[in-house]
């Protein structure tokens, strides 16, 4: 009787542990993983809002269109980058993919990556650099595009207004804060109060971090490495250390 039991139990054992079951147990998990990809995905490109949700198939679209999902749905390189980025995935993927910060100074990235941060408007016109505007008109350029391809898709915001959702007007302060100006020199460059000026560039720190580990995966270690730089250039003296303005 228990060689009788002993047997059922190995027969058990080797079904559950075959190759067929393992496989099996693989593709599953693959699908499962596949899914779970995709959905972070969309819940990332509708902007955290559950209200965006029904938007399920426009916003498919409009991966697929991009690259960033396949006819399947199975998610892409550029899906993977975009699922390590918190805010503005979709522009900030387009702009890692077309090397539109290949040619800025780590300062000049830092500055030009404020406006994915950077929610005012300001009365004040920042003084930038001829790279920097050039890096601007970028932004703007690919925004554009990515405005008018969701709208072709039957997202309900016009290419202009998901544009306007990008300011621009702490350039300056970012870039000469990067370039070591005290802070009490960069606040007489803005009408922005002092503490937004704090929370922005301290947004901005995560926003660099997420760009170095997006360009770990597409295996660009001079991206990375300019990442690390901007990010070590902005973290220092009082929007480091002070709870002033965090609390």
């Amino acid at each position: 009787m228990r060689l009788r039991v002993l047997q059922d139990s190995l027969k058990e054992f080797n079904c559950i542990h075959s190759p067929t079951f393992a496989e099996q147990f693989a593709r599953v998990k693959e699908r499962m993983s596949v899914q779970e990809e995709l959905d972070r995905l969309l819940f990332l490109v509708s902007d955290q809002s559950l209200s965006l949700l029904p938007e399920y198939h426009q916003r498919i679209k409009v991966l697929q269109s991009l690259q960033y999902v396949d006819s399947s749905g199975a998610v892409q390189l550029k899906g993977r980058v975009a699922c390590q980025i918190s805010s503005h995935e979709l522009l900030l993927t387009e702009l890692l993919f077309e090397n539109a910060l290949s040619p800025l100074a780590p300062e000049e990235s830092a500055a030009l990556l404020s406006c994915l941060v950077f929610t005012q408007n300001t009365q004040v016109e920042p003084h930038i650099t001829n790279t920097l505007q050039e890096g601007i008109d970028r932004v703007l350029s690919v925004a554009k595009r990515i405005g008018e391809l969701q709208r072709d898709c039957g997202i309900p915001q016009t290419a202009e207004e998901f544009v306007g959702q990008f300011k621009f007007g702490l350039t300056e302060v970012v870039y000469c804060w990067a370039r070591g100006m005290p802070f009490a020199e960069i606040a007489q460059l803005t009408d922005v109060q002092e503490g937004t000026v704090v929370r922005c560039i301290q947004r901005l720190d995560e926003v660099l971090k997420e760009v170095r580990q997006a360009a770990r995966i597409v295996g660009d270690s001079v991206l990375g490495s300019k990442m690390e730089k901007a990010s070590l250039a902005i973290r220092r003296d009082i929007v480091f250390t002070a709870s002033l303005y965090t609390h």
